[in-house]
């Protein structure tokens, strides 16, 4: 298990940032942490990587505790924080080989920094001022010194944030490419990039973990409904679909098409069959719609 946290909280004089939360990520996975700003997800990232100290509870990375064997986790560690800092009077390959030499890589310091220039996409960059660099690249520069000492586990603090369309792609496809080697958990607003780069979903809401699951099983909550898409073959009354038992909500979605929301454990499939049956009609296609991960996102958040 490269991960293990287990009931930690985190206390600011009477606020609590984290509320007795546990989780484990196991090793090569790549989890997203989502939760709305105030959430928690950077206090529990800078827990994990032994910039501030739980309240209580414990967290070990590849079995080392984070306040009796910090030293070795920061060894296995690599960390991109929210606010990427830099050094903008230096040199990107200057910079990098200043990071090489703070990890003591004394042999392998020069090859290191001349895989990460490629590995990050720096190699057009790497004679330049840290400060005369893009959004983009000033993020490829912090993933750079974040994977400079060949780390076991990945924590990135919003490591798109601020960048375009383009630059947005690249370090995505950067990440998937660098998850297929090592543990990664990172933090986004942007719910495409967890579907397309994320095994698993953390979402942490007030302190609390209110989901954690697989990305495919997340997008299958309903927060204990489900929705139905159903056509039928002819003109039915808003009421008599109202009246079907666990029935929430109905919307009508075109010529005699109908999204039903009903409790999950109603089973509403096998009550619109019996309903067409009754009334001599032909159900033409019906299916349960799932919603998006914003949606479930904000069901789960906004309460």
């Amino acid at each position: 298990m490269s991960i293990l946290v287990k009931e930690v909280s985190k206390l600011y004089g009477s606020q609590k940032a984290l509320d007795n939360i546990s989780f484990e990520v196991g090793e090569g996975e790549v989890v997203g942490l989502l939760g709305p700003n105030g959430a928690g997800k950077s206090t529990i990232m800078k827990i994990i990587t032994c910039f501030i100290p739980p309240s209580s509870g414990s967290v070990s990375v590849n079995g080392f505790d984070v306040l009796g064997q910090s030293i070795d986790v920061r060894k296995i560690i690599g960390y991109l924080p929210e606010n990427n800092p830099l050094y903008h009077e230096m040199y990107v390959k200057e910079y990098l080989e200043f990071i090489a030499d703070l990890h003591k890589l004394d042999s392998i310091s020069k090859s290191r920094v001349v895989e990460m220039i490629e590995t990050t996409g720096l190699g057009d960059e790497q004679n330049k001022k840290i400060g005369a660099l893009s959004k983009g690249y000033k993020q490829r520069l912090g993933l750079a010194q974040a994977l400079i000492h060949d780390p076991q586990v990945l924590i990135l603090d919003e490591p798109t944030s601020g960048l375009d369309p383009n630059q947005l792609s690249d370090i995505r496809n950067l990440i998937k490419e660098i998850g297929k080697k090592k543990t990664i958990i990172f933090s986004t607003h942007i719910m495409q990039e967890v579907e397309a780069v994320c095994d698993r979903i953390i979402i942490i809401d007030k302190g609390k973990i209110v989901a954690d699951d697989s990305t495919k099983n997340i997008s299958k909550m309903s927060a204990g409904n489900e929705i139905i898409s159903v056509e039928f073959n002819s003109n039915v009354l808003a009421e008599e679909l109202m009246n079907l038992p666990g029935t929430i909500e109905i919307k009508e979605d075109g010529d005699r098409k109908w999204i039903i929301t009903a409790h999950a454990e109603s089973d509403c499939r096998s009550k619109i069959f019996r309903f067409a049956v009754q009334k001599n009609i032909t159900v033409l296609s019906l299916q349960k719609e799932e919603r998006s991960l914003e949606e479930i996102f904000q069901s789960l958040t906004k309460k």
